[in-house]
């Protein structure tokens, strides 16, 4: 029955119309954005295969209950699967800038390091950048990479023979080599010494004068060598595990301003759209923008564009799948992340779910795609106008909308 009636309605159309469908088609009408088909097929296609040079390779993650699920639990342990929990700091060692005060005791009262009125010398040195400080009467010792115990040991051991029986307390005064960096939007941003006991991101932030944002809009950023991660102040609190030690050199960068996402397409109000709350999930996200529009949305076609942390693109899609886009040009932002595309199927009912565990982060795009009958309907209207069928045109097409659906 569906298929004599579009029959039925195509030998409706003016010739005219037809010929000019069919030479011209609905991808010569102005739209706003791409259309689903048309995201899809340039997934996983590097530029060239694309016909341009500097098209950035991307690929779809058709969004599910598994994907959805990895994704959540993924932003909550960010810092715990980058950089790992950390325990109790070891033992501490002396490292290059270090300031040490030496106290040299001796037995007699005319020895090297006493007198008559003191028995006692009492030395300041600063490690140099070779790792060492010069004793008097002992030379060039070394102190980089050595406990405060075995520091101690080795100007006793080159005492021997030289003073009374000597006694040797080493001691730290500034512990340059042992300091965490925190800057950003702190009461204070300094260098923070660490001392003999563990100490977590929260414990240096603190000692920095504490964040000057609410926890759902500060942002933590963490540098360690080459490794740089990022996690919300609010998740750090809500668990645990993310509050992992900080080491010696680590970087610490708080940063506090509205969360942000933009959202475009065919919803009925496109832009840029703050938070506004702890956290957001896709359907809340599509909801402050009013819902997509009715008349024009294809409910298979939403997407939402992202860097995403390389552990994450590395699951979703398997590492042979990751390595050929990254041999076709896949290439990571400043921060390391990768560009992906996840979609969401809203035809299908258990996307109403999916879609409330599937969290939104800052600077997501969201994009709602028009339905291909759209495009149809413009190009019947502008061919229609001037020959004063455009209403005619408008039923045909709202006629095969309802047929695709």
């Amino acid at each position: 029955m569906n298929e004599m009636r579009f029959f039925s309605l195509r030998w409706q159309l003016p010739k005219t119309i037809l010929v000019s469908v069919s030479l011209v088609g609905c991808q010569a009408v102005p739209g706003e954005g791409p259309l689903t088909s048309e995201i899809m097929a340039d997934a996983g296609r590097s530029g060239l295969e694309l016909g341009r040079i500097d098209a950035a390779t991307f690929d779809i993650v058709n969004v599910g209950a598994r994907s959805a699920r990895l994704v959540s639990e993924y932003v909550s342990t960010a810092f715990q699967r980058r950089f790992g929990i950390g325990g109790g700091v070891g033992a501490v060692t002396i490292g290059v800038g270090d300031q040490l005060k030496i106290t040299i005791f001796e037995a007699g009262a005319d020895g090297l390091f006493s007198t008559s009125e003191s028995k006692q010398t009492v030395l300041d040195v600063v490690v140099q950048p070779n790792g060492t400080a010069v004793i008097p009467y002992v030379g060039s010792v070394r102190f980089a990479g050595r406990t405060l115990e075995q520091a101690r040991q080795a100007i006793l051991d080159s005492l021997v023979n030289k003073a009374v029986e000597p006694d040797v307390i080493v001691s730290s005064v500034d512990t340059a080599s042992r300091k965490v960096t925190v800057s950003g939007a702190v009461g204070s941003s300094a260098q923070v010494p660490l001392g003999l006991v563990p100490e977590k991101i929260t414990d240096v932030i603190a000692k920095a004068g504490g964040p000057t944002g609410p926890a759902y809009e500060t942002s933590i950023t963490l540098v360690r060598g080459r490794k740089t991660g990022s996690a919300l102040l609010k998740t750090i609190i809500e668990h645990p595990s993310e509050n992992i030690f900080v080491q010696p050199g680590d970087q610490v960068f708080v940063s506090s301003e509205p969360r942000t996402f933009t959202l475009l397409g065919s919803v009925k109000s496109s832009g840029r759209v703050e938070f506004g709350a702890d956290d957001l999930n896709l359907l809340e996200a599509v909801a402050m923008g009013g819902g997509g529009n009715d008349v024009a949305i294809d409910a298979k076609g939403y997407f939402l564009f992202r860097y995403e942390e390389p552990e994450i693109v590395m699951n979703l899609l398997g590492a042979e799948r990751f390595n050929a886009l990254v041999a076709k040009g896949m290439a990571p932002d400043r921060m390391g992340k990768y560009p992906i595309v996840y979609r969401f199927d809203m035809s299908r009912p258990d996307s109403l779910l999916v879609g409330q565990t599937f969290p939104v982060k800052s600077r997501d795009v969201i994009y709602a795609s028009r339905h291909l009958s759209v495009d149809l309907r413009k190009f019947l209207q502008l061919i229609g106008a001037p020959i004063g069928i455009a209403s005619q045109g408008i039923g045909i097409a709202d006629d095969i909308s309802g047929l695709s659906n």
